[in-house]
């Protein structure tokens, strides 16, 4: 019977005369004893370490820019806008506040009582609103209030709407900020938030009115679904939360599911740009890559407020 064979020994990269069956962790180069440093995984060369110690002064996040001294600021602050906004609605009226009109994504305008705020006239027009006694036109992105596009993601009346967003913000977001960086999150945020208001103009009743975080919030899991994919995690978990999530969509009664779609993409494919973005040209990359979906998004509106104008 033959005897196994051991592996060959290869010579260390600072030291060719000393065999070694050891590898640096972080390069794969051979290291010999007195080469070879401790990590938390394992050995690393001197140059790994020299530059994970470089990158741990300058807080270098793991896909560019700076780590968050406090990844829970920014979704605290999230939070907050949407508190405040929520309070304002509630004490002008609830969802008769012209505060909610103003702030709530109608992709066109429509004809609203005033004898019967809960009413309106979907067959009147501007001009024919104006002319009636009844008759309050309520304008939508159509009319030039594109603000709305923004503003509906911080939106809210109802205190379970409200509530549930804001849970899963929470529990979302500062994780996300961590890895991202903050200014990536808020990248993710806003164009999330974008991609929803461009699915709601596109798929939605043109009269209807939409409101809530809950396109940013669809964004946030389409990117923790992307950076689970990235790093080879347990994706499985995220795709049966988000398949719940998305069933109640279409099930529940007045949910914009055209809103939760179009944050999810949205959120998604910016991630994508953030993770896969090549370390050589990865700022470059990335700003590029977010410019053009946030104008391909704000196109998108434009041109469907021209249409339903």
């Amino acid at each position: 019977m033959s005897q196994p064979q051991e592996p060959p020994a290869y010579g260390c990269y600072r030291h060719p005369d000393r065999p070694t069956y050891i590898r640096c962790q972080r390069c794969g180069r051979p290291i010999c004893g007195d080469c070879m440093i401790s990590a938390a995984v394992g050995f690393q060369c001197p140059e790994c370490v020299a530059t994970g110690a470089r990158q741990t002064r300058q807080n270098e996040g793991v896909y560019g820019g700076t780590r968050s001294r406090n990844p829970q600021a920014t979704t605290l602050t999230l939070i907050a806008v949407n508190v405040v906004v929520w309070v304002g609605i509630l004490l002008t009226g609830g969802y008769n506040s012209r505060l909610f009109d103003a702030l709530a994504l109608m992709p066109a305008g429509r004809c609203g009582s005033v004898a019967q705020p809960d009413s309106f006239y979907p067959d009147a027009g501007r001009a024919v609103c104006e002319a009636m006694a009844d008759g309050r036109w309520l304008p939508g992105v159509a009319d030039g209030w594109f603000w709305q596009v923004v503003t509906s993601a911080f939106t809210h009346v109802d205190v379970i709407h409200i509530g549930l967003n804001l849970i899963n913000l929470w529990f979302l977001g500062p994780s996300l900020e961590q890895v991202l960086g903050r200014g990536r999150f808020l990248a993710v945020c806003g164009l999330s938030a974008l991609g929803a208001s461009a699915a709601v103009m596109w798929l939605s009743n043109p009269q209807s009115q939409t409101n809530g975080a809950s396109g940013i919030v669809f964004g946030l899991l389409g990117a923790l679904g992307v950076i689970a994919y990235k790093v080879h995690g347990d994706v499985r978990t995220i795709l049966i939360l988000l398949g719940v999530n998305l069933a109640y969509s279409f099930i529940g009664a007045g949910i914009s599911w055209q809103g939760h779609i179009g944050g999810l993409l949205a959120g998604a494919l910016v991630t994508a740009l953030i993770a896969y973005a090549p370390r050589e040209s990865r700022r470059r990359f990335q700003v590029v890559g977010m410019s053009a979906l946030a104008v391909v998004l704000l196109v998108l509106i434009v041109v469907r407020a021209l249409q339903l104008a």
